[in-house]
């Protein structure tokens, strides 16, 4: 199935959509879009976005997802693929290795409803070291007080405010950071304490420390204006 790019003069998407960019994702696609299946019965759709895999990602999402589409390869690219399908009224980019709250789809239209035009989920670090309970914890203080969500958490937005800000910006690193900054001109964000749970393996690939002071650097950089592309050359 090819993209198309929805315009005003298609029918007006309505419900949940749900796009999940992967990558090489064969070891724990099937566990997160089957738990997806009570969200899809409540009338969500989900579109997984292939970049590119060298494995059987893409066969074992179909069984379990609306569609399945390629994209160039890049988390911002891909993200923008699915939500240019056309579905839904309201947009959720969930990553591949998180798992969502029970009854998210109604926490995040509640919220919504109370005029938020965008959101986030409180995140859980599942893992053995202790210190990804401190990193969880500070992230999600760090974006109460700064209306900065990070992908992890699983960003959610109105289809009108994703258009009114141009989507995701093509750059290969901290997409979400961007997103999150065009938003709050939309408004602040819906910090939802309902907890996403995302897999903690690049922190234990690569050392908790190690990534914390990687993350913390590249931000850093980030934010004194350097560019996202050789940012990127750095985390890899």
């Amino acid at each position: 199935m090819k993209p198309h790019t929805f315009t005003p003069g298609d029918p007006k998407p309505t419900g949940l959509c749900i796009v999940v960019p992967v990558l090489d994702e064969a070891q724990g696609i099937e566990a997160t879009l089957k738990a997806l299946g009570p969200l899809r019965q409540r009338g969500a759709r989900v579109v997984v976005v292939d970049g590119g895999s060298q494995d059987d990602t893409p066969a074992l999402a179909r069984a379990h997802a609306d569609a399945v589409i390629d994209s160039p390869r890049g988390r911002a690219a891909q993200m923008n693929a699915g939500a240019a399908l056309g579905w839904g009224e309201v947009l959720l980019f969930l990553h591949a290795d998180t798992m969502l709250p029970e009854r998210a789809d109604e926490h995040l239209m509640q919220a919504l409803a109370r005029g938020h035009a965008w959101g986030r989920f409180d995140v859980r670090i599942a893992g053995r070291p202790w210190m990804l309970r401190v990193v969880a914890a500070m992230m999600n203080l760090r974006s109460r007080w700064t209306g900065i969500a990070t992908g992890d958490q699983a960003l959610f937005m109105r289809r009108e405010a994703y258009a009114q800000v141009g989507g995701f910006a093509p750059q290969p690193l901290m997409e979400d950071i961007d997103m999150s900054k065009r938003l709050r001109a939309v408004g602040a964000p819906a910090c939802l304490r309902e907890r996403v749970i995302t897999s903690g393996r690049r922190w234990e690939q690569r050392g908790v420390w190690r990534t914390i002071f990687l993350m913390w650097r590249l931000r850093w950089r980030y934010w004194r204006g350097e560019s996202a592309h050789s940012l990127a050359e750095d985390y890899r």
